[in-house]
């Protein structure tokens, strides 16, 4: 992603270090003479947690899209995280996907993921990004506010003080400054500070707790099998995932919706993964070796900041990642939005500094609109959750579940709802027609016994 520097000889800030941070600043280096990462903790070594990411305890995903974007910001990062023990391959044929009561088909789909620790990934992206030239980093730095000129109708730099006894308030200049603080940005009481509205909040309350621990990964733990995806449903509000990591681990999280959530110690990992539709997670941790204590994390709602819709932004500003929508953690959606953004700010600054904002936002807002129907949709299928439920969206969840229900007999189906996962291809194409008569089919008469053996070959040449 090599444009000419359109800003050359102009310095930008980036509030936050973390993987939406590190991303924008990767694509800002193409354009600005200096780039510099504000980042209130220390850099932990590699592979350890990092105070400011509570959530890199838990499983993470980086989905097909997501991972398409960061190998082309730092070519080889796939071939370097698998020679460090991720597993890369394709997220159906080694996958298990529970969905309303069963297992879709496995297949070879053609679609790849890989299985790698949040801070593994986090280091090596960060290590990455910190040997371009024209990047550094300021850790043990708070942001206290925004400097702007005269008339607030320019951003002009940020007022940092660093975490150290003795600090003094400092200046830091830029001509361009991007706020990707996460979920708990400032920027909406900054602007307001300035004399802009905030952004309108939408928000969605879920009430997901999630517990997760580690544990040592044997081969006759479901062998050819890195990934089990248990998904949640009105009847059971439990969530379970196993991933393989790097180390010969195994990740499990285990969530619940609305206040339902595990014990966080080892007997009750264990007895909330014997409550799951299918006993598979189960099996595998009974009598496996716990390799961490259980950690907890709590996210209250899908979180969407409408910037795009504000008629007044000042120039020399943006914001991305986490600050500008934050989503129900079980869909793995986060990491690759904020990729999919960064690959829309390096396209927005090759076509110069004019109406910035404006051109980042819309083409931001499109990116979200995707992944933030697909979370949000899929959340008001528990009656529970506060949301505006029209027919559509009704129709939408009826469909759905009739589809994870052909896709255990029909792998076309289920590599069809598996690119919409991964950002492959946009949540209508499960409604082409050719998917929809498979889902009727699938539907037709009862089907009860065993599964179909997993087909050997590709569907990719029977889908749409």
């Amino acid at each position: 992603m090599a444009h000419s520097k359109t800003f050359a000889g102009k310095r930008a800030v980036v509030i936050g270090a973390s993987m939406g941070g590190l991303l924008a600043a990767r694509v800002l280096a193409n354009h600005f003479e200096q780039v510099t990462l504000l980042e209130r903790d220390s850099f932990p070594a590699a592979g350890e947690n990092r105070k400011g990411v509570p959530q890199g305890r838990h499983a993470h995903a980086v989905l097909a899209q997501g991972l398409t974007i960061m190998e082309k910001h730092f070519p080889g990062l796939i071939d370097r995280l698998v020679s460090l023990g991720a597993d890369y391959g394709d997220v159906s044929e080694l996958a298990r996907w529970y969905h309303e009561g069963g297992c879709h088909q496995p297949t070879r789909s053609g679609i790849n993921a890989i299985n790698v620790s949040r801070p593994l990934l986090e280091a090596e992206v960060r290590a990455r990004v910190l040997a371009l030239p024209n990047v550094q980093a300021v850790e043990g730095c708070d942001v206290l506010g925004l400097l702007s000129t005269p008339d607030n109708g320019r951003v002009t730099g940020v007022r940092i003080i660093r975490r150290k006894a003795g600090s003094a308030e400092e200046s830091l200049m830029a001509d361009l400054v991007v706020d990707a603080s996460g979920r708990g940005s400032r920027t909406p009481a900054w602007l307001e500070g300035l004399g802009y509205e905030r952004p309108l909040e939408e928000e969605v309350k879920v009430g997901l707790t999630y517990t997760s621990c580690q544990y040592r990964r044997k081969p006759e733990h479901i062998p050819g099998v890195n990934a089990v995806i248990m998904a949640s449903s009105p009847e059971n509000p439990r969530v379970g995932v196993l991933l393989s990591m790097e180390g010969n681990r195994w990740m499990v999280t285990v969530a619940g919706y609305l206040g339902v959530q595990a014990t966080p110690d080892h007997a009750g990992m264990l007895e909330y993964a014997r409550g799951l539709d299918d006993p598979a997670i189960y099996q595998v941790i009974k009598d496996a070796e716990p390799l961490s204590e259980p950690a907890t994390h709590k996210i209250p709602s899908n979180l969407r900041r409408r910037y795009d819709r504000l008629a007044r932004f000042p120039q020399g500003y943006l914001v991305m990642g986490d600050a500008l929508a934050s989503f129900n953690p079980v869909y793995g959606q986060g990491m690759s939005v904020a990729a999919l953004e960064s690959a829309a700010l390096d396209d927005c600054l090759a076509q110069g500094d004019d109406r910035l904002a404006e051109r980042f936002f819309k083409q931001a807002g499109k990116i979200i609109d995707i992944p933030w129907s697909t979370a949000v949709g899929n959340d008001l299928r528990f009656p529970e959750v506060a949301g505006p439920r029209n027919g559509m969206v009704r129709f939408i969840n009826w469909y759905i579940g009739k589809l994870h229900h052909a896709a255990q007999y029909d792998p076309v189906v289920s590599v069809a709802f598996l690119k919409v996962v991964n950002l492959v291809e946009p949540p209508p194409s499960v409604m082409h027609p050719r998917i929809m008569w498979r889902v009727l089919r699938g539907n037709l008469g009862s089907r009860t016994g065993k599964q179909l053996v997993p087909s050997e070959g590709a569907v990719a040449a029977d889908m749409v």
